[in-house]
């Protein structure tokens, strides 16, 4: 026969160890082994999120799904739950939890000295790769976190120390509270973990920027293929720990799209598979994220609204956080419409409780049910690799979730979380629902009584006519207590008790104060509803912002698009030996300049009337650090293995603002902290585009080199004198052996015997071997005399000096080098020491010298009015305005080897063009357009549209704002977030 056991018994009975561990012995009792089984009958089941089965049994036994169907055969003696109107669903696993192990204390930095090399011995040469870790070595249960993952509906977490690049394994634990902990641990080693920050727990300076973990990670996996060749001379017991984990589900913590797209590039170098864990901002960017063809993992914690309602506070909050504020719910919406498999994760929630409420945002901004419960379920198995997780399969653990109703239905219950196979009670399944409005007979008065709040939790309010009574209600295994002060006589108060038989109607004992007992009774006029309050926050959903390109204000609902155009009777600044042309035409077709002329026909192409205008060249800055995550990687005196391209931010506003002065290319420059900087990037400012699309195709390749005060660490501090070198004389000294190395590491490599690769030596190489171009920072003489001198001695000449303030004291040698160009300021001096003997004339002089001559920014506000820099050349040293103008155009696009493809309005090159409305050297002149191979990227009308589009935008998303406050969201004082212009000393990223 069937056994249907009261819940108290079975909760008894499901408090018992399950397994009997054979070779234990037991000394609290007798040794049996529990082999019963559990039928849940007459429920919805969801199988998986597209098996549903209506009105179904789930069998389970020592743990396991036995069956789920319609016709499930029930053995004898097993225990029956009538489940009737209920829902059982798979409990959800989150695979990008902290659960159980705590993350190391921050080491100590105080006033010390860097520390630069590892203190792990026997381990890889940083600190920061510890692939060795393992979380089930530190994992401890937290029966108190335990209970509010339970309550949240987690039946499974994927736990990790997250600490360091390289973090590790991950630990796979459910989450039963009983005391099974050798079940408990479902797999020990379930993933290895990445990420692009530092360990905590070491002071090892390297990397200090998001460029030199992307380039340590690099390096890392080249040394792991090295060392499993059995090449290495020494014992690494990271590097054994990386190989061995090669077959593990491998995690990368990335925390925004744009880190998702760079921990996707690395593993499509290396051939691998990363499942991202994101910053919910991936729709921003949603057509790149597919293209990655990962797997991602993302958080529900989604932005509070600002509290807007002080107009000069809410002037602090950037549109941009204003959107993300208004899109962030629909992220999980978005990937799930482009067919982009996801995860979700407790990870970035400040409490677990706001779980359930953000899912059902999420869901309320179109995430479909079905793909919410994949996300939560069978996804997040899947990822790791786990088929009996997930799901209530036949065979599969018995993890599952018993509730009211739809599960994304705020008003569904949670009523029990099992684990395991094992019972976790999170509200009363049997309960009473007694919410409603109640007529009240007690001690010979009637009174009103409406009871609200949770239906396990309930709230009175008791009124008598017109007069509020206070009171206090406990309801707890169906007994309903209420107490009261019905009067202010001698009897004071009155105690009702009573069991709840029907909510309709239910009554008991009364108990006055003076001891007299009496009977009452309740009988409900009317059932429970929602306050208005809480109606209105749920119908709150406001009007989605739309993504533009960037999302931030000026980007573009739409890309702009390739034109053809003809420019007709401009005044025509060639950069070329054409020189100025007066009312002049210019086609552009096809992205190229097509023609340039007299009375040229359209031929279709959009007709601009340029009389009284000029047309230029677009402006190349040859030295600049805006569009850039990150410019110095400082924790080496060489960082040649870094690459500027790894840390682009195509969403750096600072692109618009120079293309509103008419600036189309930049070199994005490693900065100064050492003497071999990182590898440049050569953009062009192709707004609204992301990173990858913004690099020159087939770029030249150059490198950041410096000279002087920086390098040495001269104004870093009393503490920053470890590093090598801290003298001029050492600087040289740098060089001298690096390109040695470079110059052996070459020759082996050419010998075709066995070589470690190294990025590092890869990119010095190629400056030996002339495949790479130097652009140095420099200032006095001495040093500029010194480097010429040294890449001599390694038959290849400097192709760039930057900053160069004294180069007029050198010009001659320069040009006899063979430098190729000479890029500085127009009018920079003394702003540290060794700029002394700087002087405005330094561009007319070196000019004058036949060197190639450039005017640089290295300030995002200055790149901004290139066009007045150059002017300045005409002011000191009497340059003519058209040898000014070159300086910015033609002259920059020879030092970077593109003077082929832009620099100068000639037939055949790109499009890159500047239309001003008055000469382009005066401080009146606007750039009426700019467009990059045929693209407006900035319309000077467009533009002051945006503005106006801009302003209506705020407006509409403060309203939302205070609207969403009005109705009970919770909200988060205004903040301004500051932008971070960096220049060739910013030293760190903040990493």
């Amino acid at each position: 026969m069937r056994k249907r056991l009261p819940v108290l018994l079975l909760v008894f009975l499901c408090s018992f160890t399950f397994y009997a561990q054979e070779y234990f012995p037991k000394n609290d009792g007798v040794k049996t082994t529990d082999h019963h089984y559990t039928a849940f009958t007459n429920a919805k089941i969801y199988v998986t999120p597209t098996q549903i089965i209506d009105n179904g049994t789930l069998l389970i036994q020592r743990g396991k799904v036995i069956a789920a169907g319609r016709k499930v055969s029930v053995p004898a003696h097993s225990l029956v739950i009538d489940l009737q109107g209920k829902h059982i669903y798979p409990s959800f696993i989150d695979i990008h939890s902290e659960f159980g192990v705590k993350k190391p204390a921050r080491q100590g930095r105080g006033r010390r000295s860097p520390q630069y090399d590892a203190s792990r011995k026997g381990f890889y040469w940083n600190d920061h790769i510890m692939p060795d870790k393992n979380a089930f070595d530190a994992f401890a249960f937290d029966s108190n976190e335990a209970k509010k993952l339970l309550q949240a509906g987690f039946g499974t977490v994927n736990t990790h120390v997250a600490d360091g690049i390289v973090r590790g394994t991950s630990v796979l634990v459910a989450l039963d509270s009983t005391d099974r902990y050798d079940m408990r641990i479902l797999d020990e080693k379930a993933a290895q973990h990445l990420s692009f920050v530092k360990s905590v727990a070491s002071a090892q300076n390297y990397p200090t920027s998001l460029m030199g973990a992307m380039a340590l990670i690099r390096q890392m996996y080249k040394d792991a293929e090295w060392y499993a060749g059995g090449h290495a001379e020494n014992r690494d017991f990271a590097l054994e720990a990386l190989n061995a984990h090669k077959g593990l589900p491998q995690i990368f913590d990335a925390g925004s799209y744009q880190n998702d797209l760079r921990a996707a590039k690395i593993a499509k170098e290396f051939g691998l598979t990363y499942i991202i864990k994101g910053g919910g901002d991936e729709y921003q960017r949603i057509r790149e994220i597919k293209a990655t063809g990962a797997s991602y993992i993302l958080p529900l914690g989604f932005p509070d609204a600002y509290d807007v309602t002080d107009p000069y506070q809410a002037s602090k909050v950037s549109l941009a956080d204003m959107r993300l504020w208004n899109q962030a719910p629909g992220n999980p919406a978005v990937l799930a419409k482009n067919g982009i498999p996801f995860a979700l994760t407790l990870s970035g929630l400040e409490k677990t409780d706001n779980f359930k409420t953000n899912l059902i945002r999420a869901v309320d901004y179109g995430l479909e049910k079905t793909k919410a419960l994949e996300a939560l379920t069978t996804i997040p198995a899947g990822l790791l690799g786990k088929s009996d997780i997930g799901n209530l399969k036949t065979g599969s653990y018995a993890n599952f979730l018993i509730t009211s109703g739809d599960l994304f239905d705020k008003e569904s219950i949670l009523y029990e979380n099992w684990v395991l196979g094992a019972r976790h009670i999170m509200e009363d399944m049997d309960i009473k629902d007694i919410r409603g409005t109640y007529t009240l007979n007690a001690g010979g008065t009637t009174y009103t009584l409406t009871i609200t709040g949770e239906a396990a939790s309930p709230k009175p309010e008791l009124t008598a006519g017109t007069e509020k009574i206070g009171s206090k209600l406990t309801y707890q295994n169906g007994w309903f207590n209420l107490f009261f002060a019905p009067d202010s006589g001698k009897d004071g108060f009155l105690r009702l008790s009573g069991l709840v038989a029907t909510p309709e109607k239910f009554g008991g004992k009364t108990v006055r104060g003076n001891g007299t007992e009496g009977s009452w009774t309740a009988t409900r006029t009317a059932g429970h509803k929602e306050s208005k309050d809480t109606a209105k926050e749920e119908k709150f959903l406001p009007e989605t912002a739309a993504v533009t390109y960037p999302n931030k204000a000026y980007g573009f609902p739409e890309l702009p698009k390739q034109e053809n155009i003809l420019f007709k009777n401009a005044t025509v600044w060639t950069s070329e030996d054409a020189g100025i042309l007066e009312n002049t035409d210019v086609l552009i077709k096809n992205g190229k300049i097509a023609r340039i002329g007299k009375d040229l026909s359209a031929g279709g192409a959009r007709v601009i009337d340029a009389t009284g205008k000029h047309l230029t060249a677009g402006i190349i800055d040859e030295h600049s650090h805006i569009a850039a995550a990150s410019i110095n990687e400082a924790g080496h005196n060489s960082s040649a293995e870094v690459l500027m391209e790894d840390v682009i931010d195509a969403d750096d506003i600072n692109i618009y603002r120079n293309l509103s002065g008419g600036v189309t290319s930049i070199q994005i420059l490693h900065g100064s902290a050492n003497p071999i900087g990182g590898r440049s990037a050569i953009i062009k400012l192709k707004w609204g585009l992301p990173a990858a699309e913004l690099i020159y195709k087939n770029s030249p390749k150059f490198i950041k080199f410096a000279l002087g005060e920086n390098v040495k660490q001269s104004n870093w501090g009393d503490l920053q004198t470890v590093r090598f070198p801290q003298s001029r004389m050492g600087v040289e000294q740098v060089y001298m052996d690096y390109f040695q190395r470079a110059k052996e590491y070459d020759a082996l490599k050419k010998s075709g015997k066995p070589y470690r690769f190294d990025y590092e030596m890869e990119t010095l190489a190629e400056i030996i071997n002339k495949e790479r171009f130097i652009t140095c920072h420099s200032y006095v003489q001495s040093e500029i005399n010194m480097l010429m001198k040294v890449t001599e001695r390694f038959d290849f000449p400097v192709n760039t000096f930057t900053h160069i303030l004294e180069g007029y004291k050198v010009a001659d040698k320069m040009k006899a080098h063979g430098v190729v160009g000479a890029s500085t300021f127009s009018d920079w001096w003394a702003y540290k020491f060794e700029v002394n003997d700087a002087i405005p004339y330094n561009a007319a002089i070196m000019h004058s010298q036949g060197l190639n001559v450039a005017i640089n920014s290295d300030d995002a506000e200055m790149s901004r009015r290139l066009n007045q820099e150059a002017a300045k050349t005409v002011k000191y040293g009497g340059v003519s305005e058209e040898e000014a103008w070159k300086m910015v155009t033609i002259n920059p696009a020879r030092m970077l080897h593109l003077d082929h493809r832009v620099g100068s309005i000639k037939e055949g090159k790109d499009a890159d063009v500047v239309l001003w409305s008055d000469h382009p050297l005066s401080i009146y002149a606007i750039a009426e357009k700019t467009l990059i191979e045929g693209v407006p990227y900035y319309d000077y009308e467009t533009m002051k549209q945006m503005q106006a589009n801009i302003a209506q935008e705020r407006n509409t998303l403060i309203n939302q704002m205070i609207e969403a406050k009005n109705k009970g969201m919770k909200t988060q004082a205004p903040k301004k977030t500051d932008e971070k212009h960096f220049h060739c000393d910013t030293e760190v990223y903040g990493i």
